[in-house]
């Protein structure tokens, strides 16, 4: 039984091995890893939850699917409308807002614009017009 004590003492006196305890910062403000950066400003982010009484508050308001329908309709029928003038042909457009005119002068390209709501109208004029050769 003693020869059990001591070799259970000797067994629990091994020498420990250790090392210095090295601090590592995370925050890479105090010399942490750069790349913590971004996951640190997303954790703060998320705990945020202050706002600002004096900032405007955002006056967008989603397009409808319609509007956006609409406006994709426009815009394909102007760009048919123009690739077709490259072909030598002329046309207008008119939507609720706008009328366009598309006129070729003799290689003069005119085009008018007029907004319906105001009256105001813009006239652009492009000189040098080729017809395609196709």
């Amino acid at each position: 039984m003693k020869k059990m004590t001591v070799l259970g003492l000797l067994a629990l006196s091994v020498p420990a091995v250790a090392s210095e305890l090295v601090y590592q910062p995370v925050n890479p403000n105090f010399g942490g890893n750069p790349l913590n950066g971004s996951h640190l400003l997303g954790n703060a982010q998320a705990q945020n939850d202050y706002k600002d009484p004096s900032a405007a508050s955002s006056s967008y308001e989603r397009p409808s699917d319609l509007d956006r329908l609409t406006s994709s309709l426009q815009s394909r029928l102007l760009s048919q409308l123009l690739a077709d003038v490259g072909a030598g042909n002329e046309g207008s457009i008119v939507t609720e807002d706008f009328a366009i005119n598309i006129v070729d002068n003799q290689g003069i390209l005119s085009i008018i614009i007029e907004d319906i709501n105001t009256g105001e109208i813009t006239q652009i004029e492009v000189d040098g017009l080729v017809p395609d050769s196709f």
